[in-house]
């Protein structure tokens, strides 16, 4: 893959073609190293939190904590647009509509993935986590009739070998929460298989032609709080809340509020350490974060494991590494 070069800088190598630039070059390797040490510690903090708040107080509202988090999102990211220090799209109704169908999918997917973490340990979730690339694989081979090396199908074999054995040796295995991450998977993979071709129509119906990674941002999530609120009443959460004592304690409120922002910084940090980087960078740096995410999960649960559990999570964290190596060599 092409890296991601800026007035004749070569950002994934830090390089200016320069020999004399190495202020330059320092500079680049800074901002590079800042930018993707913020995005691990929003990208795992993330996860442990919306862990903590789902398993350790037994929250029994997953829905109410998407819908909170896409609030939070949506006050943050108009309030920066109205001090200028973003631009966004206006949200007309016809580019609305048209991202309906792609947001139903993000909801989704939102919301599987809070089901899941509510059952599964956060090292199992990583791990199961690498069957949607499985899936999204094998749908662009069928929708777009991409073709993929010898490479990557064996990391991706691998993938699931991990998943199975992964599943087999988990002491604390929840078979309803298999089957949330499952579900999960799917809905990721077709959120990345339909954002591409949704975005492009969008840009379409747009004022200026363009839709940058805020205005998905906020479209993403103010589309969602309506569907999100028709979901938890559907799941009968608002009956749970009325009742539940949690929502009185201001710690509580801390703690939400704390993952609502950390959802906002991944979304921040993400598209800034790709900026500085680029595509191929941001990809293994993903797949190497989740595995000191599996270790703080373990150890800050009290996660019971035993050794063939752990080697297969292990073996499917290095998968994750093969692959994302795969897909950088096919690119290239």
């Amino acid at each position: 893959m092409k890296s991601y070069e800026h007035d004749g800088v070569d950002l994934e190598d830090g390089k200016t073609g320069k020999s004399g630039d190495k202020p330059i070059q320092r500079k680049i390797h800074n901002r590079a190293l800042l930018s993707g040490l913020a995005y691990c510690i929003s990208s795992c903090s993330m996860i442990l939190v919306n862990k903590f708040v789902l398993s350790s107080y037994n929250f029994n509202a997953g829905i109410f904590l998407m819908l909170y988090q896409n609030f939070v999102s949506v006050i943050i990211v108009v309030g920066l647009s109205l001090m200028g220090l973003i631009t966004t799209e206006r949200l007309t109704l016809r580019l609305m509509k048209v991202w309906f169908p792609v947001n139903v999918i993000f909801v989704g997917m939102l919301i599987t993935s809070m089901f899941s973490l509510k059952y599964i340990n956060v090292a199992m979730v990583t791990v199961l986590k690498n069957v949607t690339n499985v899936i999204t694989a094998v749908g662009e081979m069928y929708l777009f009739n991409k073709q993929h090396d010898n490479r990557v199908w064996a990391a991706l074999f691998l993938m699931i070998i991990s998943a199975v054995s992964g599943g087999i040796t988990d002491l604390s295995f929840n078979a309803v929460g298999y089957a949330w991450q499952i579900a999960n998977c799917f809905l990721t993979a077709s959120y990345s298989l339909t954002l591409r071709k949704t975005m492009d129509t969008a840009k379409q119906v747009t004022q200026s032609g363009n839709l940058n990674e805020f205005s998905m941002v906020l479209l993403n999530n103010t589309l969602s709080l309506p569907l999100g609120l028709l979901l938890s009443f559907s799941f009968n959460e608002m009956d749970y809340l009325y009742q539940t004592p949690l929502l009185r304690l201001p710690s509580f409120w801390m703690v939400m509020t704390l993952s609502g922002l950390l959802g906002l910084a991944i979304s921040f940090t993400s598209m800034w350490f790709l900026h500085q980087t680029g595509a191929t960078t941001y990809s293994l740096v993903g797949s190497l974060n989740k595995i000191p995410l599996s270790i703080a999960g373990i150890v800050l649960f009290n996660v019971p494991t035993s050794l063939q559990n752990s080697a297969s999570i292990l073996f499917g964290l290095v998968a994750g590494v093969v692959f994302a190596r795969a897909k950088m060599r096919e690119k290239s």
